[in-house]
């Protein structure tokens, strides 16, 4: 199956404030953070003195460790340079601290705040603890998610909460959505969502000031996977770790994925994405031995080694035990070719108990799609039918269906196949078959799709099926 990718051509422009017009008109969003209770309003105006002036300080270190942050991932090969100033993050009052510098903007957006000025059909899809993320469609029809920060999150309620400062407190928080959009540039994959730009308004009443524009995908439901298709679910899991072989090796360095979760993915054309980079980290974590080197998961405990003051491999480890617990083990071995089995069980093992990095299961599981496209897999392994089958040319079969699982299709039992050789014994080995039909539709592995039937009690012309039936046996 071809991706097809929706050309969108528009101009810029710094009129449109989307964020507040969404949680205005558009969607119903969290009611806003309570204002300081009054003990943390008398602590910060009537304690002891000098306290405002520290905790002013210490929400201006929060923002300015955040910049840095930033700043660490903007540079180096491929880093676009700034072309204009993201935020102004210097506080109101006249006498305060100088405030650091503002983030730099993703490089060369295609899309800006032109683009949002008619959008349509936008509705809220969720929040986090930072922000708040809406479909919509632009006016050329293409359909985006939108992603702004959260006034009525966590992260801004609870600064506020802390400091009173709900302006600095926004800013604080749309570093972190800053931090996204420049990882989700520097980090360009296929199995990284796609940022198409932003839109920024520099407004001093702005509730919410910056919005993302980005690829849309549909969320990862676990229980739907697990009813999917085991090609469709090994497709995740490959998608996965691609991914994670490209973070392990990334134009920044080894990255990790500390808020390790399938929320933080999405679904587009059946490929994996990871979408919520805010909380990813790049480097190897800081250590004085081995001990500060212990990775621990609710059923296992890791120790890795201490190595010139970093922790030896542990961003890719922590990944890939992330992806076994969370994706490998429900979706990998579950219904798999009986012959691709013993394979697929061993790279799950491996990936429990850490045997392999992240490069040797990448190639385990390049190794298992070759096997899988080229048919390689059958040899040996397809015996002789036991009936004769006899072939109807440009035809199909209505009617009939019968249930199997998995199935590319509810309702029915729709399976890919490498040959007819293999549709013959599928359907032998289903007790409930009598006849299939092969398709001219393909799957992403490139193996026709086929419709197992029941019986034949209508034959109808179709140029593009051939109906096998089952003659005797």
């Amino acid at each position: 199956m071809r991706r097809r990718r929706a050309a969108v051509a528009v101009g810029l422009c710094a009129s449109f404030l989307l964020g507040s017009l969404l949680n205005a008109l558009l969607a119903p969003g969290p009611d806003p953070p309570p204002p300081p209770a009054p003990a943390q309003a008398a602590a910060l105006t009537s304690g002891p003195p000098g306290a405002a002036a520290a905790a002013i300080g210490e929400l201006e270190e929060q923002i300015r460790a955040r910049y840095e942050e930033v700043q660490r991932y903007s540079r180096g090969p491929g880093a676009g340079r700034p072309e204009r100033r993201l935020m102004d993050l210097a506080p109101p009052a006249p006498p305060a601290p100088p405030a650091p510098p503002a983030p730099p903007a993703p490089p060369a957006p295609r899309l800006g705040c032109a683009a949002l000025r008619n959008v349509s059909g936008a509705r809220f899809l969720g929040s986090g603890y930072t922000k708040a993320v809406y479909r919509a469609r632009l006016p050329g029809g293409a359909a985006v998610a939108l992603k702004t920060v959260d006034s009525g999150g966590h992260d801004v309620g609870s600064c506020v909460r802390q400091f009173g400062a709900r302006r600095d407190c926004y800013r604080l928080a749309a570093h972190k959505l800053v931090k996204e959009m420049v990882l989700l540039e520097r980090l360009a994959h296929p199995n990284v969502l796609q940022l198409y730009g932003y839109c920024y308004q520099d407004s001093e009443d702005a509730p919410s000031a910056l919005t993302a524009i980005t690829e849309l995908g549909a969320p990862v439901e676990m229980i739907q996977l697990l009813q999917a298709s085991w090609e469709d679910r090994f497709r995740i899991c490959l998608s996965l770790v691609r991914l994670l072989h490209h973070l392990a090796h990334s134009p920044l360095g080894s990255v990790t994925l500390l808020d390790f979760r399938p929320r933080q993915f999405v679904l587009v054309a059946g490929e994996l994405k990871v979408t919520d980079l805010d909380d990813a980290s790049v480097g190897e974590a800081p250590c004085n031995s081995h001990q500060h080197c212990r990775m621990e998961f609710p059923a296992r405990n890791f120790s890795l080694s201490c190595v010139r003051g970093r922790c030896l491999g542990m961003n890719e480890k922590r990944n890939l035990y992330n992806a076994y617990r969370f994706f490998f083990t429900y979706l990998l071995p579950h219904s798999a070719p009986p012959s691709l089995r013993p394979l697929l069980d061993e790279i799950v093992n491996a990936t429990g108990e850490l045997l392999w990095g992240v490069d040797e299961t990448w190639r385990q599981l390049e190794h298992v799609l070759q096997l899988y496209q080229s048919g390689a897999y059958l040899q040996n392994t397809t015996a002789a039918p036991s009936a004769e089958y006899r072939r109807l040319p440009e035809t199909a079969i209505p009617a009939d269906d019968y249930r199997c699982w998995p199935s590319h299709r509810h309702g029915g039992c729709v399976l890919s196949v490498f040959s007819v050789r293999e549709a013959v014994a599928v359907c032998e080995s289903h007790t409930q078959c009598r006849a299939f039909v092969m398709t001219n539709r393909t799957t992403w592995t490139g193996r026709q799709l086929v419709f197992f039937k029941a019986g034949w009690t209508q034959v109808i012309p179709d140029p593009n099926g051939v109906t096998y039936v089952r003659a005797s046996g």
